[in-house]
């Protein structure tokens, strides 16, 4: 686990670390040295904590005008055991729902597990970006069918066209622009 990065290639465009509205304004990543670990496993240093044992993430991209972010995960996504839905929620979310980011794009290829418990936060999100949306880009089938057990499919867009987009390709307001369209697509008129 310790060899996966983050995506890197938007850096030029756009740091978590060095925008004073993001969350994780200030974060720092020390490159010589692995500390987080999920589960024992030491993970790539330029993910971001978010209090969770067992999930972490890197904020790919924010765009304050369009409303829009990019958060990339690793690792265990549980509810049942670590809550991690709520610090998701609390840490990263909520803030960026509160400098007006409605739109999410959250990539799952490195999500190896999910454990649901009850949907609360997830509809909490849901509500607060009345007019917005929650897409999955590139979440692992598994964990997807565990969480259709959960009803997350309720809140959270994923599957069909969205898990063939090579969302790497894509400048990130291209990216938003394509899986915009796909979503008002299933939404409809």
């Amino acid at each position: 686990m310790h060899t996966i990065e983050p995506f890197y290639n938007w850096l030029d465009k756009y740091s978590a670390a060095e925008d004073p509205r993001s969350p994780l304004f200030g974060a720092e990543n020390n490159l010589l040295q692995y500390t987080n670990t999920i589960y024992g496993y030491y993970i790539h240093p330029q993910w971001d904590d978010i209090e969770s044992e067992t999930l972490f993430l890197k904020i790919l991209y924010a765009d304050y005008e369009a409303g829009f972010a990019i958060i990339e995960f690793i690792g265990e996504w549980n509810d049942a055991l670590h809550n991690d839905i709520m610090h998701l929620k609390r840490n990263i979310i909520d803030p960026l729902v509160n400098e007006d980011i409605y739109r999410f794009i959250i990539i799952g290829e490195n999500v190896f597990n999910f454990h649901g418990s009850d949907d609360s936060y997830y509809e909490e999100w849901f509500e607060d970006i009345e007019d917005g949306w929650i897409a999955a880009l590139g979440f692992q089938e598994f964990v997807v069918s565990e969480m259709k057990n959960y009803n997350i499919d309720y809140y959270i867009n994923y599957g069909g066209t969205l898990d063939d987009i090579p969302w790497r390709t894509f400048t990130p307001q291209r990216l938003y622009a394509l899986v915009n369209g796909m979503i008002q697509k299933r939404l409809g008129p």
